[in-house]
C-alpha cells in the first residue's frame, strides 16, 4: 500500500512577551526525501518540506534562517548523506546553533544514532533542535534522567523503515521468482514490452550489434580486436545509447566508449538465451557499504521469458573459448614468476593527459631475465585513433618524478632557512611573540575576573547586599563580559594558529621536509606528495605536486617581509 502524506500539525507555540535581549538562533533548516521528489502535488515533497521549515523559522521572533539543506533521494537508516554532512560542518564552525525538521522521521530512522546526537551531541554543541510536526524543541522539552522522551518514536521510525524494507524486497524476489524483469535498464539487445515492463523483448537497434560481438567472437576475434571494430563503425555503447535515447541525463554516459570488460560482460550473459537472470547483487537494509556481489549458484534463473538473441551452441562456443584464453593467461602469467615484482609506487596516481583516462600499468619481460613495467593508455589500446598517448617505463617516469620531488625539497630548505631569520631568531620575532602572550594573558584574566564575579552574584543577593533589579543587571552584564573575553581569547589563539600554519607549521613546508634525507622513490613518498601524473603523446610528462598554493601562500609572505627574491 502506497505511503500517505501525513497530516501536518506544526507547533504553535504560545506567544511569549519581547526581551529587550532575547537570544536570536542561527538557524539551519533541514530536509531529506527517501526517494527522488515525484513533485506530485499530494505528495510529501521536498517542495512542501522546505515551504513548512522556511514558513515555522520566519514566524518565530527568536530563529534567524541562514540555510536550507536538502538530502534528496537520501535513506534516513544512516546519517551518510551529503548535505546533512555540509550541516555539521556548519555547526563546528559555529555559523548555525539551531536545526528545524519538519519531524523526527525525517531527521532519520535510525533510533541509536538520533538520539545519540539529540542527546549527546547536541547538547554538546550547544544546538537546539526543533521537529516541528513532532512538538519537540529541546529548549523547552522535558528531560528526565534518562534523556529526552523521543527514543520510542526513533524506535518506530526503524521499524517502520525495516518494514517497508522487508515488504519491498518480498514483492520484488516474488517478481524474480516468476520471471518478471524488475531493472531499471532492459539488457543491452533488449527494450522493455510496452504493454508491460516486467516483460522484455529485442530490441531492434541493439540486438543486431549483439549478435555481431558473438558472431566476431565464434571466429575468432579477440577482445580487444572487437571493441576496435565497434568503435570504428560508430556504433554507440551500452551507456551512451541510454543517453541518446534519453533514459538517463548524466553527462558521463554522454561520451562513453566501448571498453573490453563491457564486452566481457555482454558475451557471458545467459539473458541472451531467452532465460531470466536476476539477484546478481544483493542490498542489505541500513549497511553503508552498498550492494554486495552473490554468487552464481544463489542467482534467480526462470528459463525461457523471452525471445533468445543468441542460440545455445553459440552461447556454450564463446564460454569455451574464454575458458581457454584464462587458462592461458595464467600459463603466461606464470612462466616468468621467478622474476618476483615490483611495487606499484603510482597507484591511482597516473593518467593519460589525451583522455584523462587513468592508466594500466603493463607487466613485461626481456627475453625471460630482465623484467620491467610500462604504463599504458586503455584507451589508445582499445582505439589508437581515439588517443596518441601511447607507453612509458616505469624506470623512467621515476626519474622524472624523483628529479621533480628534489627540487621541490631542495626548496624547503631555503624558505625554512628564511623562516628562522624571520620568525624564530629575530628581534621582531621575539617582540611579536612577547606581545601576542600578553594580549593573551590579558584575555585570560578578564575572563577569570568575570567569572568569578558572576559566581559571587548569588551569594550577594542572597545576603540581601543588593536588589533583585541590580543583580538581574549585574548577572546580565558579567554574562556578557565572560562572552566578550572568551570571544577575544578564541580570536587571539586562532591568530596565533593562523600564522604559524602560514609559517613555521605550513603544511608544505612540514609535509616535503619529512622526506628530505630520503635516497629513493618510496610509497609513501609518493602518495604523499603527488597529486597526479599525466603522460601525454610524445612522451610529455605533467607531474602535478600536492600543496602548491600553500607555496606560494609562503613565498608570497616571505617576499613581502624581504626574506626572499622574487622569481
Amino acid at each position: 500500500m502506497a505511503r500517505t502524506k501525513r497530516k501536518i500539525n506544526p507547533i504553535q507555540p504560545a506567544p511569549a512577551p519581547e526581551l529587550p535581549n532575547q537570544r536570536v538562533y542561527q538557524t539551519g533548516g533541514y530536509i531529506r526525501l527517501s526517494v527522488e521528489d515525484s513533485g506530485r502535488a499530494d505528495a510529501d515533497t521536498v517542495e512542501t518540506q522546505k515551504t513548512l521549515v522556511r514558513e515555522f523559522i520566519e514566524a518565530q521572533p527568536d530563529l534567524q534562517l541562514c540555510s536550507l539543506f536538502c538530502d534528496n533521494g537520501r535513506t534516513g537508516t544512516n546519517f551518510d548523506r551529503p548535505a546533512f554532512e555540509a550541516l555539521m560542518d556548519a555547526v563546528r564552525a559555529g555559523k548555525i546553533d539551531c536545526i528545524v525538521v519538519k519531524d523526527l522521521s525525517r531527521f532519520g530512522r535510525n533510533y541509536l544514532e538520533t538520539g545519540n546526537y539529540l542527546e549527546r551531541i547536541f547538547p554538546y554543541l550547544g544546538v537546539r533542535f526543533i521537529a516541528i510536526n513532532d512538538n519537540f524543541d529541546t529548549l523547552t522539552a522535558e528531560r528526565s534522567s534518562d534523556g529526552y522522551i523521543v527514543p520510542l518514536k526513533n524506535i518506530m521510525n526503524a521499524v517502520y523503515s525495516k518494514d517497508i524494507f522487508r515488504k519491498i524486497c518480498s514483492a520484488l524476489s516474488v517478481k524474480q521468482q516468476n520471471g518478471e524483469f524488475i531493472g531499471s535498464w532492459a539488457p543491452y539487445g533488449y527494450k522493455k514490452c510496452a504493454d508491460d515492463y516486467h516483460r522484455l523483448e529485442p530490441d531492434a537497434e541493439t540486438a543486431p550489434v549483439v549478435r555481431q560481438i558473438f558472431q566476431m567472437r565464434c571466429a575468432g576475434a579477440g577482445y580487444q580486436m572487437i571493441v576496435r571494430s565497434l568503435i570504428r563503425e560508430g556504433i554507440p555503447s551500452p551507456s551512451q545509447y541510454h543517453y541518446l535515447k534519453g533514459d538517463t541525463k548524466a553527462e558521463r554516459c554522454a561520451n562513453a566508449k566501448w571498453h573490453v570488460p563491457m564486452v566481457q560482460k555482454i558475451l557471458q550473459n545467459e539473458m541472451y538465451l531467452g532465460h531470466m537472470v536476476q539477484g546478481r547483487r544483493r542490498s542489505v537494509f541500513g549497511e553503508t557499504r552498498g550492494e554486495r556481489v552473490v554468487p552464481a549458484d544463489e542467482w534467480i534463473v526462470v528459463r525461457n521469458t523471452h525471445e533468445a538473441l543468441i542460440d545455445e551452441q553459440t552461447f556454450q562456443t564463446v564460454q569455451q573459448l574464454a575458458v581457454q584464453c584464462r587458462t592461458a593467461h595464467k600459463e603466461h602469467a606464470g612462466q616468468y614468476e621467478h622474476l618476483g615484482t615490483i611495487p606499484n609506487l603510482f597507484l591511482g596516481l597516473i593518467f593519460c593527459a589525451g583522455c584523462k583516462r587513468p592508466m594500466m600499468r603493463r607487466k613485461e619481460t626481456f627475453r625471460g631475465k630482465r623484467l620491467h613495467y610500462t604504463y599504458v593508455c586503455r584507451s589508445h589500446i582499445e582505439d589508437p585513433d581515439s588517443c596518441p598517448t601511447g607507453g612509458f617505463r616505469e624506470t623512467d617516469l621515476k626519474a622524472v618524478v624523483w628529479t621533480a620531488i628534489q627540487h621541490e625539497i631542495a626548496l624547503t630548505e631555503d624558505l625554512a632557512a628564511a623562516l628562522a631569520q624571520q620568525y624564530d631568531n629575530s628581534s621582531d620575532a621575539a617582540s611579536r611573540k612577547q606581545a601576542e602572550d600578553r594580549e593573551i594573558t590579558a584575555a585570560i584574566r578578564a575572563q577569570q575576573r568575570a567569572s568569578m564575579l558572576y559566581d559571587s552574584l548569588y551569594q550577594n543577593y542572597v545576603d540581601k547586599l543588593m536588589t533583585e533589579q541590580e543583580y538581574i543587571e549585574m548577572k546580565r552584564k558579567y554574562q556578557a563580559d565572560m562572552e566578550r573575553a572568551k570571544a577575544r581569547l578564541a580570536e587571539l589563539e586562532q591568530r596565533k594558529q593562523d600564522r604559524r600554519s602560514q609559517t613555521t607549521q605550513n603544511i608544505w613546508l612540514t609535509t616535503y621536509s619529512r622526506f628530505r634525507d630520503e635516497t629513493e622513490l618510496t610509497e609513501e613518498m609518493t602518495h604523499a606528495l603527488i597529486e597526479c601524473v599525466e603522460i601525454g603523446a610524445g612522451k610529455q610528462i605533467s607531474v602535478t605536486l600536492r600543496y602548491r598554493d600553500e607555496y606560494r601562500a609562503l613565498a608570497a609572505l616571505l617576499i613581502t617581509e624581504g626574506q626572499v627574491q622574487p622569481g
